[in-house]
């Protein structure tokens, strides 16, 4: 089975949702974004966005860990069927990157992925690369992050 069986191209589907807590986005931070309006409350307020707020890579990290999960029962779902799923592999990598609006300590981050296609690739017989549009949208309905990536997949 091929991906574009089971989430046609244009199809969206809701990966997940990740409450981002202070606790959360100031522990990523630290690791890998210490910049003060990741870290520090009180400092985040002098800072543009005024207020505690997400790296972008924590909102990205957050897209990961959701597809994850649903691709994790996805997979155990289809098997359940007696469906072999797909074959996804690595992901040649990710462009058009947009970080819209600031992540704050209490949002709700909902994200999704839509397959726009999928094609074989002449250079490998037997595998393919997806392009997908991917996307998180706060608790408002605001788009705050999207991104066009894509993935392998091997017959």
């Amino acid at each position: 089975m091929k991906l574009a069986d089971i989430s046609p191209p244009g199809q969206t589907v809701v990966t997940g949702s990740l409450l981002f807590t202070a606790e959360d986005i100031i522990a990523f931070a630290k690791k890998y974004d210490p910049q003060p309006f990741h870290t520090d409350p009180e400092a985040a307020k002098n800072f543009v966005f005024g207020g505690l707020c997400a790296s972008g890579w924590h909102t990205c990290a957050g897209w990961m860990k959701m597809f994850i999960a649903y691709w994790a029962k996805e997979h155990d779902r289809l098997l359940a069927e007696g469906v072999e799923p797909p074959k996804l592999g690595p992901s040649p990598g990710f462009k058009k990157l947009q970080w819209l609006k600031p992540v704050y300590a209490g949002d709700t981050i909902t994200y999704s992925v839509t397959l726009i296609e999928s094609r074989p690739l002449m250079s490998r017989p037997g595998t393919s690369i997806n392009l997908t549009a991917n996307q998180g949208v706060n608790q408002k309905g605001e788009t705050v992050l999207r991104f066009e990536s894509t993935v392998l997949e091997f017959d």
